[in-house]
């Protein structure tokens, strides 16, 4: 009973954040060049990262982060391509999921595929992994080549690019604060989790 008493008050404290109680350095970084014109709240990450398998599939920390998000404001999440063998493929496959709207049908499949099972090991793989989660092979291979598909592939690059990202999971608001998970409470996971996702909130919140 103590610890549960224990874990609801830290969730009270986590659900308190505000732009007022979080410090730049420490929950996150001012960039010295804000980014025009990038998603409000944008992530990058790549199938081939563990500690992206850890966010998504252990911790559910974009979920948390969506889950929070105020009413009109959404989370943008990009593929990177400069991990993995087949990183830019899997950047192509990210914008297919995007145009048909299924990143949270393939996402936790593709983690699987690529880190767990290693049974993603080419092009064709890639598609596999989109039938099985129920997209239909024509309309699968009519996206992959879209014009809808090229475009959305270019926009996750030139964000990359524009952020100078270094690595990932990253996250970032406004175009000018990025996520800094060190300087958070990692003592405890979902205190943690609740830390990181109030941080997006009270950022987004912050001009």
């Amino acid at each position: 009973m103590k610890k549960i008493l224990l874990a609801l008050a830290g969730m009270v404290l986590a659900f308190g954040v505000s732009a007022a109680q979080i410090q730049d350095g420490k929950q996150y970084t001012t960039l010295d060049k804000p980014v025009a014109g990038a998603p409000q709240v944008v992530e990058f990450f790549s199938f081939y990262c563990p500690h992206c398998y850890q966010f998504e599939h252990v911790l559910h920390v974009s979920e948390n982060v969506a889950k929070k998000l105020p009413e009109g404001v959404k989370l943008t999440r990009y593929h990177v391509e400069f991990l993995g063998p087949l990183g830019k493929e899997l950047t192509q496959a990210w914008g297919v999921a995007m145009a048909l709207g299924v990143e949270d049908k393939v996402s936790g499949p593709m983690f699987d595929g690529v880190q767990k099972t290693q049974t993603v090991q080419n092009v064709a793989d890639i598609r596999k992994v989109f039938i099985d989660a129920g997209v239909k092979p024509e309309e699968y291979d009519a996206a992959w080549n879209s014009f809808v598909v090229k475009s959305l592939v270019v926009q996750q690059q030139k964000a990359a690019a524009d952020f100078q990202l270094q690595g990932v999971p990253a996250l970032y608001v406004n175009g000018k604060y990025m996520l800094n998970p060190q300087g958070m409470d990692t003592s405890d996971m979902n205190v943690f989790v609740q830390q990181y996702a109030n941080t997006v909130n009270a950022l987004v919140a912050k001009k």
